[in-house]
């Protein structure tokens, strides 16, 4: 039944008194001698009190003024029974009480349309809470993120809690970015060129979670020390995340010279940067399944195909076949480019076959055949080493760079065409996926000690994909409207609680607006 007017500024009694009393404490002679400091934690502790007070006086009114009426469920139960129910909700400023009309039956489930209302989570914690929680993990660890909620907040979890909110926190991730492509909303600024590129990254977990042909290799081999995993254990208790990534950038044309052996007016450029990226990894997932991912993401920047597209690569030869397997089912002209980084590196290690790792000449070396490569002119790069080698009358041990590196550039000479790559002003570096790798995965990861569950270490990784694309915001509203609909709207006939009009009606009830602070 609705308040009376009269009654209306009860519900708010008790944060008005504390009020005055933190008013009275600022102007009362007694902290004159205080430091700022000890007053900032004075009025932050009581600060929290006072706003847990005023949510909980909203939550009385909320309560006060409902409306009791017939309530139709999907299953159209009768439900004649009515029951006031209480429950805890534990929220970032304490924890507080929320009454509401149950409406139940014989055998039926008891439908709350004031929880729809407001929407209220099915667990304890609040959105708000969840929120902070799923923030702090995607940054810190689980234990360190229960350490700084009690620190900035006025609510305690446990760290299995943390987990958990950190989990449904991430449920919405593949829907959200599903709903975007399937609304074809041109992004407000692209590039010229889209680019899709990949990588793995192991990541240490419980031996449970291992894929099936790692877990019997861990299985079988016995732990050599008891404190800490060597460098072949460590290996076998990885599970590789396949790491995607894509976005779109104008072309930057140059040429092999000016890479080499920049002038300074060449390093005075400014580079294009990439448009809209967006990054991403899975341990659940198959590498195909995430790829085929990269391919709707990238078609949903250039859904008409109009733009060029580039795929970055290192030469892994499932990628490979999975890129040109895809560029394939989409009828879509893709320029593959093998990362000159890796082509870097293989020349380093052949160079140190014929010269010390600290000779001058061999840096010489590698710059001429860099350019040469840059050039287009791989093939003739990896026959005139191994040539050389056998003048050198190199053993079958010394030249093994040399041969290893010819190899890889004969096998890949297909994505080497970097002359027309730099003529039409393509990336040739994995720069975005190799800093995705480290950001995503690295340097939240790879903690000394840690051993991930697959359940935990996905949503780690969807949360922190988010922060990194920029999406946090977006999801989050969408991730609440999913929580809505999931929890209360469902459970009702037309998808609409009876209550609904009613209750907004007289309390001019608008959609809140959420404000959001990373």
């Amino acid at each position: 039944m609705q308040a009376s007017t009269s009654n209306q500024g009860m519900f708010w009694e008790e944060a008005r008194e504390l009020f005055e009393e933190l008013v009275i404490w600022l102007d009362s002679d007694s902290i004159c001698g205080l430091e700022h400091g000890e007053i900032e934690s004075k009025l932050l502790e009581n600060g929290y009190e006072l706003l847990r007070k005023l949510l909980q006086g909203y939550f009385d009114k909320r309560s006060e003024d409902e409306i009791e009426g017939l309530v139709e469920g999907r299953d159209e139960a009768k439900r004649t029974h009515k029951k006031r129910l209480s429950r805890k909700l534990t929220t970032i400023f304490g924890t507080v009480i929320v009454n509401r009309i149950g409406y139940g039956g014989r055998k039926v489930n008891s439908l709350i349309p004031l929880d729809g209302e407001l929407n209220l989570p099915v667990e304890q914690y609040s959105h708000g809470l969840r929120q902070r929680v799923a923030v702090e993990v995607a940054r810190s660890g689980f234990r360190e993120t229960v350490a700084i909620i009690e620190k900035t907040t006025a609510a305690k979890i446990g760290k299995r809690q943390a987990e958990e909110l950190a989990y449904h926190s991430a449920g919405d991730f593949d829907d959200f970015y599903r709903n975007q492509q399937a609304q074809s909303l041109e992004l407000e600024e692209t590039g010229e060129i889209v680019v899709i590129s990949t990588d793995g990254k192991g990541v240490v977990v419980r031996t449970e979670d291992l894929r099936a042909d790692t877990q019997k290799r861990a299985q079988a081999s016995s732990k050599k020390l008891s404190k800490r995993l060597t460098k072949g254990e460590k290996r076998n208790a990885k599970r590789m995340a396949t790491v995607a990534s894509v976005y779109t950038i104008n072309p930057f044309v140059r040429t092999a010279e000016q890479i080499v052996s920049p002038s300074d007016e060449a390093r005075k450029i400014k580079r294009p940067r990439p448009i809209g990226k967006r990054v991403w990894a899975s341990l659940e997932k198959q590498p195909e399944l995430v790829i085929s991912e990269a391919f709707d993401e990238a078609l949903h920047r250039d859904p008409n195909k109009q733009k060029r597209f580039c795929a970055l690569v290192d030469g892994n030869k499932q990628q490979l076949s999975l890129l040109k397997k895809f560029a394939l089912q989409h009828n879509l002209n893709l320029t593959i480019v093998l990362d000159i980084i890796h082509v870097i590196e293989y020349l380093w290690k052949a160079a140190f076959a014929f010269y010390s790792d600290t000779s001058k000449q061999a840096e010489i070396w590698v710059s001429k055949r860099l350019q040469l490569i840059l050039e287009g002119k791989s093939s003739s790069v990896a026959a005139g080493m191994r040539r050389s080698a056998t003048l050198r009358k190199l053993t079958t041990e010394e030249r093994k760079p040399v041969d290893n590196c010819a190899r890889y550039l004969l096998n890949n000479a297909n994505y080497l065409k970097y002359d027309d790559y730099l003529k039409a002003g393509l990336p040739i570096a994995t720069g975005v996926i190799e800093g995705a790798c480290r950001h995503l995965i690295k340097d939240r990861m790879d903690i000394t000690g840690a051993r991930w569950s697959l359940a935990g270490a996905e949503a780690v990784l969807r949360l922190r994909s988010l922060y990194i694309s920029g999406d946090w915001h977006e999801y989050w509203r969408f991730h609440l409207k999913q929580e809505h609909k999931r929890n209360h709207l469902t459970l009702y006939k037309d998808g609409i609680p009876l209550m609904k009009q009613v209750i907004q009606a007289r309390c001019s009830i608008s959609p809140p607006s959420i404000a959001m602070s990373v």
